[in-house]
């Protein structure tokens, strides 16, 4: 079988939690004997587009504006040329290969224009991995109006992009009713949780604790995106509560636009317990993750959806306990806490969220345990292999 891959952000250059598990699929559908290709826009190609294998996967990277890391204006309109970009830059590679799935990763819900002509061109069948569903959390924060005129114009691409999938996967079985109830797609959906195929790695030679003096410190680390869906000052707000605390030390590596209001508090706050880093690569994210304590991860609360973020898998893999702050309603509170892999409150406990980080800090062995626990979790509910069959069905 021959399976296309879209997805707006791919490795290696990318850090993003999205582009490794697609990575994860196009090897597992590999080791099976398929047929994979990635398509996959990227900025920095002067030619229409460009080949390349990246651990046998065939990789097809479009010509295409930076649809990342540009003001929302125009990140908006970049991300809305990307059907059209994809089917120019790639009309030989589409021309040449006959493929009989398409699997894409949203977000972006720019590629359902490209997908419907393509489904046509081949008589091939889709599958939309529905992850942060877009616009629906910019405005449950406040960010647009729901009858506003942008709205409506994302309204439209959203649509398109669910008609264009013959089946759409929902990374929770909450997020799953909320949909449900939310478009009417009853017919098409199902539950398809995250996936990795991580295993945990040993401790680097060059440790990042020793290079920065915290060799006793009991870390606490979130890496990925630092937007408004993450909240990150509910973060900071955790690192000024355990401020006095001189065995904890904060860790937050990433990007986005919250990025700067964390390098802004902790010159106002003066956090010396906390260290904010850029995006680092997916090699040196997991050699880190492999030194330090305790995964964070934050959902803002005002959130009406219900997500199961993607950096759980690495804090899992890797055997971290995990430590976080949900909005009202998420089962990522129940998965976590039932399968006794960690702590998690809801967003704007903050004295809940400072009780549990304590318990982490100041019990060294029940940090190991629920680190076992989280590491169980992933082999037994967030596979590659499980992923694979879901899609495949």
């Amino acid at each position: 079988m021959k399976v296309l891959l879209l997805v707006d952000d791919y490795l290696p250059h990318s850090t993003k939690i999205g582009a490794k598990m697609m990575h994860e699929l196009a090897m597992g559908l590999l080791e099976r004997g398929h047929e994979v290709a990635v398509a996959t826009p990227d900025f920095r190609i002067k030619s229409g587009y460009q080949e390349e294998k990246i651990d046998g996967v065939r990789v097809y990277r479009f010509r295409s504006p930076n649809v990342k890391h540009e003001s929302k204006v125009k990140r908006a309109l970049n991300e809305t040329a990307l059907s059209f970009n994809a089917y120019r830059n790639l009309r030989p590679v589409f021309n040449s290969i006959q493929f009989d799935k398409i699997v894409a990763y949203s977000p972006s819900i720019f590629f359902g224009p490209l997908i419907k002509k393509l489904k046509k061109k081949w008589n091939a069948k889709s599958y939309l991995i529905l992850r942060d569903i877009f616009p629906q959390w910019v405005i449950d924060q406040g960010i647009v109006k729901e009858k506003s005129p942008v709205v409506t114009y994302f309204r439209k691409f959203e649509k398109i992009n669910y008609a264009a999938a013959d089946r759409i996967g929902l990374q929770s079985p909450k997020n799953l009713e909320w949909f449900n109830a939310k478009f009417g797609l009853q017919k098409k959906t199902e539950v398809l949780f995250n996936w990795s195929s991580e295993t945990p790695i040993n401790i680097p030679s060059d440790s990042f604790k020793r290079k920065n003096n915290l060799g006793d410190k009991v870390v606490f680390f979130y890496g990925g995106n630092m937007g408004e869906a993450q909240d990150m000052m509910n973060l900071v707000r955790l690192a000024r509560n355990l401020k006095n605390e001189d065995k904890a030390h904060f860790v937050f590596a990433g990007s986005g636009n919250e990025f700067h209001l964390v390098e802004e508090a902790i010159k106002t706050f003066e956090l010396s317990n906390l260290t904010l880093l850029k995006p680092v690569s997916q090699k040196i994210y997991r050699e880190m993750l492999s030194e330090f304590d305790i995964g964070l991860f934050s959902l803002h609360k005002s959130h009406s959806t219900h997500n199961f973020p993607g950096k759980l898998l690495g804090y899992m893999a890797q055997g971290l306990p995990i430590l976080g702050s949900v909005n009202k309603g998420n089962d990522v509170l129940e998965v976590i806490e039932n399968a006794q892999a960690g702590y998690v409150c809801l967003n704007g406990d903050d004295e809940v969220f400072k009780d549990n980080a304590l318990k982490l800090l100041q019990n060294n062995t029940e940090r190991k345990q629920l680190g076992l626990n989280s590491n169980r979790l992933l082999q037994d509910k967030f596979s590659v292999q499980s992923c694979i069959e879901t899609i495949l069905a």
